[in-house]
């Protein structure tokens, strides 16, 4: 199998661990380097739980970049309420012993995705998270931004919303963010793919599955155990998504999930839709005279479908030591 080189923009909680540890382990991944931004937790928060999930997946030698600690415009906000207080499960783990990499985040981006395509090895970024990091190097530094070979970000929804009625939280966290890199995506044509709400639910892992990783008794598998049985006692329930590993585990089963090429927008002022993906189902192309904002040029895979239990499965036997 040839490793896909891959870069993750996290804010991390518990399913951002998660994917972590999905990324830093499977043999399909080669994972080049990761950064942080404030959302899920606050910035210090993320970027030592970000720091933990890699020294217990033995993966001291990918790089962490810290990044922005609060939205381009809006007043920061967090998921403590889901992810736990200290943003990871509130698993009472030793501080890290790794250091985040000197530059800040969106040095380490452009160096990282740089070096990639110079070596002829174009980065796949997936952002977790609200995506400052990531509208910030659009606009710092647009070469290295063209040079990304494909975005897959965990955001938005065509159908279902959950931080308000309109809205999924990474992209309603900074609705501005998500904005500039759709549109820096259309001027550079850099192909992008929305892994949302319609589909982050799905693959889940239940109890049975937590018991049988307890029983592989590894430093990696306790962590993931640790943290989906968090999920499990949180909301009182037998299965718990993986959540922002869905969007790793796309780039490894593509078939997995079907997705449609889409136009797309952020809203950005609507009273009760700031921050709603605006997706763009119309199945005709007939005269848009009437229509005074024309089609989005940003044009998206949207995941609209996917197959969980094969992701969850996926995810289960690379924590588990299976897939290595």
């Amino acid at each position: 199998m040839q490793r896909i080189p891959v870069v993750l923009d996290v804010d991390t909680g518990v399913d951002d661990a998660c994917a972590l540890l999905l990324a830093a382990l499977h043999p399909g991944l080669d994972l080049r380097a990761v950064t942080c931004v404030g959302g899920n937790a606050p910035l210090a928060d993320v970027v030592r739980n970000t720091l933990l999930v890699l020294e217990t997946a033995g993966r001291t030698d990918v790089p962490v970049g810290v990044g922005a600690s609060r939205p381009l415009l809006e007043q920061p906000v967090d998921a403590r309420h889901v992810h736990g207080s200290d943003g990871m499960a509130d698993l009472g783990m030793p501080a890290p012993t790794l250091e985040p990499d000197a530059r800040i985040a969106i040095d380490l981006l452009r160096d990282t995705v740089l070096a990639a395509a110079e070596a002829g090895e174009p980065i796949t970024l997936v952002p977790l998270a609200p995506m400052t990091n990531i509208a910030l190097l659009a606009r710092v530094h647009p070469e290295a931004f063209a040079r990304i070979g494909r975005i897959v970000f965990m955001g938005g929804g065509a159908n279902v919303s959950n931080a308000t009625a309109a809205a999924e939280f990474n992209v309603f966290h900074d609705p501005e963010a998500a904005a500039v890199v759709l549109d820096a995506c259309a001027a550079h044509e850099v192909p992008v793919a929305m892994y949302g709400l319609d589909v982050f639910y799905d693959p889940k892992v239940t109890d049975a599955d937590v018991e049988a990783l307890r029983a592989v008794d590894t430093p990696v598998a306790r962590l993931a155990a640790d943290l989906i049985s968090f999920h499990h006692r949180r909301f009182a329930n037998d299965g718990a998504t993986i959540g922002d590993a869905g969007a790793v585990a796309m780039l490894l089963a593509p078939d997995a999930v079907r997705t449609e090429r889409r136009p797309v927008r952020v809203e950005l002022s609507g009273t009760w839709t700031r921050g709603r993906t605006i997706v763009d189902t119309r199945d005709w192309s007939g005269d848009m005279a009437h229509d005074p904002h024309g089609v989005s040029p940003a044009m998206v895979e949207v995941a609209l479908e996917i197959d969980g239990p094969r992701i969850a499965r996926l995810w289960l036997d690379t924590v588990g030591g299976e897939a290595r």
